[in-house]
């Protein structure tokens, strides 16, 4: 059997899921973006009888912050995979986190060379889209995110399977009359066996200096969805603590932000880098003390960011501003893995990072209740058994 998985993303937990299929005699055929990726994701791994990874490479960059440059590129994407899908033939088409033009083309090709579709759903991007809209170009955005609800709704409702990472998804489903035959539940996990638990004394840690201290690390994306002030208010509350670090590993317009505010205010204490190599990464996690992640209270209530399962993958207790109906707050929360507050109260965030650096036996706990979690339902056999019922 034939099977394309396309992850627009190109996650690693959805490449660990091709490989795994490839040890099961699938014929898989991995696609991802390369020209939209602000970190590549995904890892080298060589073709083989059974495999063959592709990148989508756009014929120009993509301006993340334009929409209409946005769109255009996304069109693009859309048009280079679809015409892979009708060259090559798949049985099964498999498509995650793709922007609604570039998966309305990729189940249209599907469905031209008759193979079934799964619409992998991370989110109701018309939701998200109709919440940005709105507020930034009111009577044209409702037009827009009117149009897009109904296309994402009408795709939905012609897939063969569907997939949600919650079942807090099944309630929209239902109003947009999708047969709950054909819905499945399989939550997003992070690649174990990629993530082992380093210790503190790592040689990322030494080269950075960061053995003997206590340090607050975030690492991903700085984004529309988040605000980079609580990393200087986090700043501002340890200066004074000769032994506390605030890292932050990313890249963008926020950097350079984070940049000039370090300089204004004398942050000593506040360590910028660049994306790190994938290789490095688990020991990067090793090295923190507590893990972060932030989200703006406009951001949807469903999706996890990704960087908050492969944070639990490391055996660190998680600090997260982001709504508190938000999945990721409500599994740290329930699983006693980390301090949740919400995106609108700062000084809540800036405590609970207080009560983390006073309180170790705290860090110990919800550490191993993240890893734990992890070790529980990052089974990747398991995980793929799931999407093999699909088939």
């Amino acid at each position: 059997m034939k099977i394309l998985l396309h992850d627009y993303g190109g996650y690693p937990f959805t490449h660990q899921l091709a490989k795994t299929l490839v040890t099961r005699n699938y014929f898989i055929e991995y696609v991802y973006s390369v020209t939209t990726q602000s970190i590549q994701r995904t890892g080298f791994f060589p073709s083989s009888r059974n495999f063959l990874q592709s990148g989508i490479n756009l014929s120009h960059s993509f301006a993340k912050y334009s929409y209409l440059q946005r769109w255009n590129c996304e069109i693009e994407h859309g048009q280079k995979l679809a015409s892979k899908i009708i060259t090559s033939h798949p049985d099964i088409v498999i498509s995650a986190n793709a922007p609604l033009d570039v998966q309305r083309q990729v189940m249209k090709a599907s469905h031209e060379v008759g193979a079934k579709f799964i619409f992998w759903l991370q989110d109701a991007i018309s939701e998200a889209t109709r919440h940005e809209l709105t507020k930034k170009i009111p009577l044209f955005g409702t037009l827009i995110s009117n149009y897009y609800t109904l296309v994402e709704k009408n795709m939905v409702k012609r897939s063969d399977r569907v997939i949600l990472i919650s079942d807090d998804f099944v309630p929209l489903m239902k109003h947009w009359g999708v047969n709950k035959e054909r819905i499945t539940i399989i939550p997003n996990w992070a690649p174990l066996t990629d993530i082992p638990v380093f210790p503190k004394q790592n040689p990322w840690a030494a080269t950075h200096n960061l053995e003997e201290q206590f340090v607050f690390l975030f690492s991903g994306i700085l984004g529309l969805k988040h605000n980079p002030e609580y990393f200087i208010q986090l700043s501002i509350a340890f200066k004074f603590f000769l032994d506390v670090k605030i890292v932050i590993v990313a890249e963008g317009a926020a950097i350079v932000w984070l940049k000039e505010q370090k300089e204004k205010l004398n942050l000593d204490n506040l360590l910028l880098f660049p994306y790190q190599p994938a290789e490095v990464y688990p020991q990067m996690l090793g090295a923190s003390d507590v893990l972060m992640s932030i989200l703006n209270s406009e951001a949807g209530s469903y999706s996890v960011p990704s960087k908050v399962l492969s944070y639990m993958c490391a055996g660190r207790p998680l600090l997260l501003s982001v709504p508190l109906e938000n999945l990721a707050a409500r599994l740290v929360i329930k699983n006693d893995a980390g301090k949740v507050s919400s995106p609108l109260k700062v000084t809540h965030f800036v405590d609970n990072a207080k009560s983390f650096y006073f309180d170790r036996q705290s860090l110990i706990r919800m550490g191993n209740n993240a890893r734990k979690y992890a070790q529980e339902f990052f089974n990747i056999e398991r995980i793929t058994d799931k999407f093999e019922s699909l088939f």
